[in-house]
């Protein structure tokens, strides 16, 4: 593996529905001083480039990124704005450091949702406006209508979908970060009220704010500050078409075209036994199933067989959202990418706490997906 970029510092706040106590800009600072108290660095002197990766419909004003700088330390600095998932802010800040113009970058993405009313027309803003949006309703019923053709190709079945809940939610009771940890059975799953047939209101999860910083460095810098890098050894992302109608409603083919660039970088030629964890978007229940079909960790049609075997149970032979994912911790929006990223990270320092993976593991793959009514994803591979 090519040891180029290194994770060196990271850091975040909680995870929770509402933070009354706090505005956007202290979420930020606590997070991007805890990374930076956790790299070692004076971000003022140390940090060569700032990334935040955010969207101005969510924040509620535009030009976000002229109001980002003072609280991570960016002022009167190299700091820009990547209106788009945590890992497409990891790809931009991997490629700073290798173009050689900077040694080190932080990566901050966050959600502040609990400010935000208007949800779904946000998200309704983002469909074609002709043919789209005068539809109406919740844009929900996408996530529905790609759950039914997803499970009709795939042989995995609405049970499926519903043990994926019960296992992120019980680990997340071992993360002290999340916010939706519990104890379920796929009955209660199953008899929650449906949202959008097939989709049921325990499929879906619930938004949370929350703010993360990753910092990034070039080898040189990571061996000079760092006792425990993380390598970023392959790192990809994809977009599919704008337009619902065209899409393979079966697929996620953002997702296997985003993981099949991280591994050609990373060197991996089968995924399934080549990567011992992952952290894979789950925002709704099945699109767990559908990204680990994605990522080619098992053959088509078998995603479903292997959960029910326990293969990617927190003890299984490849654990999948041992952090709890979305499910269990909270739908973050932008920066859920970022927070697949650090949980692989963490696991591979062995910093994970109560949710530290048992066996030995030493490379993880993260994997995500920017959410309706998008089809853009991100991958990285991270390796120790």
């Amino acid at each position: 593996m090519k040891k180029n970029v290194a994770v060196v510092g990271i850091g975040n706040t909680a995870f929770r529905p509402k933070t009354d106590e706090y505005s956007w800009k202290e979420l930020m600072y606590e997070a991007a001083s805890r990374a930076y108290n956790d790299a070692g660095l004076n971000p003022r002197k140390e940090i060569d480039s700032f990334i935040t990766c955010a969207e101005d419909y969510w924040e509620g004003f535009s030009i976000y990124d002229e109001f980002v700088p003072d609280q991570i330390g960016a002022a009167l600095r190299s700091c820009c704005t990547v209106c788009g998932d945590g890992i497409q802010g990891l790809a931009l800040a991997y490629m700073q450091i290798m173009s050689g113009a900077v040694d080190t970058v932080a990566v901050e993405s966050h959600s502040k949702i609990s400010d935000l009313l208007t949800y779904s027309d946000v998200l309704a803003f983002a469909l074609d406006p002709i043919y789209n949006r005068p539809i109406g309703g919740h844009p929900h019923y996408l996530a529905g209508m790609e759950m039914r053709r997803f499970l009709r190709d795939s042989k995995c079945t609405e049970k499926d979908c519903a043990r994926v809940v019960v296992k992120n939610k019980t680990n997340a009771l071992k993360n002290p970060s999340s916010a939706y940890g519990t104890k379920l059975t796929t009955d209660d799953v199953k008899s929650s009220p449906e949202v959008f047939s097939p989709l049921r209101q325990l499929d879906v999860s619930n938004l949370v704010d929350g703010s993360i910083v990753m910092v990034l460095a070039s080898a040189k810098r990571a061996k000079e500050i760092c006792d425990n890098p993380v390598w970023i050894t392959g790192i990809g992302w994809s977009s599919d078409t704008p337009w619902i109608e065209n899409r393979d409603w079966g697929r996620a083919e953002y997702a296997e075209e985003a993981s099949k660039m991280a591994y050609k970088m990373a060197g991996i030629k089968n995924p399934s036994s080549d990567i011992d964890f992952a952290e894979m978007d789950d925002k709704f229940s099945y699109k767990e199933l559908q990204h680990i079909q994605a990522a080619k960790l098992c053959r088509k049609g078998e995603a479903g067989k292997r959960l029910r075997k326990g293969h990617y149970d927190f003890e299984g032979r490849l654990p999948v959202n041992v952090s709890g994912g979305s499910l269990g911790c909270g739908n973050l929006i932008e920066a859920s990418g970022l927070h697949r990223a650090m949980e692989v990270a963490l696991q591979l320092r062995g910093h994970a706490g109560r949710h530290q993976i048992k066996k030995v593991v030493k490379r993880g793959l993260a994997l995500s997906w920017r959410s309706l009514p998008t089809a853009t994803g991100g991958a990285v591979v991270m390796e120790v």
